[in-house]
């Protein structure tokens, strides 16, 4: 297990720069890689994934700037899911085209909902919190979920709405997660990402 813990962890440190701590809490780095440990496959493909991230964090950070505070990066398996809000068309078409210019992308999933700032209400804070609320109970009950390999998922809540993401080993696992998530107080809707792939 430390043979492919330790070189993973070594590589996200070392992609983690000032612009993308701007971005990303580095601890979430350290927990991806931690992760990451329990995975279905090579530290390589794992590496693989961790350069992608940094390079989109970086290259959509530096071309749009504060615009993107709220645009999120997941990649599993060198596809690549987008999250977060924006506050024009233009903008979530943006992140999505210098997303796939980036070297070593195969998809690009652009979930980044746009939401304009005047329709943006007094409860924009509390909106935060209860994703972040919904985020957490989703890594506690897919922990807890009998036929569910949670190191293989990747979520995001915006707004309530729940974006999966990474690779289940079969339909009834990917059934299970959908199932567990959309029990949770607070989730307005699902959006699955997840491929289905056997080991």
């Amino acid at each position: 297990m430390q043979k492919i813990f330790y070189p993973v962890l070594f590589a996200l440190l070392c992609h983690v720069t000032p612009v993308q701590a701007f971005d990303f809490n580095p601890l979430g780095y350290i927990k991806d890689a931690v992760e990451a440990v329990a995975e279905d496959r090579s530290s390589a493909d794992i590496g693989k994934d961790v350069k992608i991230k940094a390079s989109i964090v970086s290259t959509i950070t530096d071309k749009m700037g504060s615009d993107v505070i709220s645009v999120s990066t997941d990649v599993y398996e060198q596809d690549v899911m987008l999250s977060g809000m924006v506050e024009t068309n233009k903008q979530k078409q943006q992140a999505g085209s210098l997303a796939k210019s980036v070297k070593g992308v195969k998809k690009v999933y652009n979930e980044v909902i746009v939401h304009k700032k005047t329709e943006k209400d007094k409860g924009a804070v509390e909106g935060f919190v209860d994703d972040t609320v919904i985020e957490k109970k989703i890594n506690a009950l897919l922990l807890e979920g009998k036929g569910v390999n949670v190191t293989n998922f990747r979520w995001r809540s915006v707004g309530g709405h729940v974006f999966l993401f990474g690779r289940a080993l079969s339909k009834t696992e990917l059934n299970r997660a959908i199932k567990i998530v959309k029990g949770i107080k607070g989730v307005s809707k699902v959006t699955s990402r997840v491929k289905v792939k056997s080991k």
